[in-house]
C-alpha cells in the first residue's frame, strides 16, 4: 500500500523526531512518503494564504490518489474505524494521500475535492502536532489489522 502525507509547513526538531519514529514503524506495513509545502504565513489575508497553500498542495498531490483531508469539520474516526478504512483502501489498491493544512486549515476548494474528511476530534491542535497524531494513528491502525500488541 502506498501512503502520502502532504502537509503545510515543516516540523520542529522535537516533533520531527517523533514523526520519524512512527514513519519508520509504519514503513513495515506500507510505503510512506512525506511531502511538505511552505506555509503562507506572510499572506495579507487568511483567504489569500489558504489559496496560496492550496495551489502548492495541489501541485504536489500524487495523481490518482484517494484524497483524505484533515479537517475539523470532518468525521471523527476511532482507531478501529481507521483500521477498517486502511484495509478497504489496501484492497482497492489505490494510493491514499492525507492532506494537513496550515494554521488556518485547508482551502474550501481542496476540501471540496477530498474523497474523505477526517477530524481528529473537537480539540484544536497545532498543525504540526496533528501530523504526528496522524502518523501515530496510521501505525496504530495497521497494528490493529495485524493483531499486534501495540494497540491496547
Amino acid at each position: 500500500m502506498r501512503l502520502t502525507l502532504l502537509a503545510v509547513g515543516r516540523l520542529r526538531p522535537a516533533l520531527r523526531e517523533v514523526a520519524d519514529d512512527y514513519l519508520t514503524r509504519l514503513g513495515r506495513y506500507a510505503r510512506v512518503e512525506e511531502r511538505e509545502v511552505k506555509e503562507a504565513s506572510r499572506a495579507p489575508t487568511i483567504e489569500v494564504g489558504q489559496r496560496d497553500e492550496h495551489e502548492a498542495l495541489a501541485a504536489k498531490l500524487p495523481e490518482g490518489s484517494r484524497l483524505v483531508a484533515l479537517d475539523g469539520g470532518g468525521r471523527p474516526w476511532s482507531s478501529e474505524e481507521l483500521a477498517r478504512r486502511l484495509d478497504d483502501w489496501r484492497l482497492a489498491a489505490r494510493p491514499v494521500t492525507f492532506v494537513i493544512g496550515g494554521s488556518h486549515g485547508l482551502a474550501p476548494a481542496l476540501l471540496a475535492r477530498a474523497d474523505d474528511r477526517w477530524s481528529l476530534g473537537r480539540l484544536t491542535l497545532p498543525h504540526e502536532l496533528a501530523r504526528v497524531v496522524v502518523v501515530e494513528q496510521l501505525y496504530r491502525g495497521f497494528t490493529i489489522l495485524r493483531g499486534e500488541p501495540y494497540h491496547k
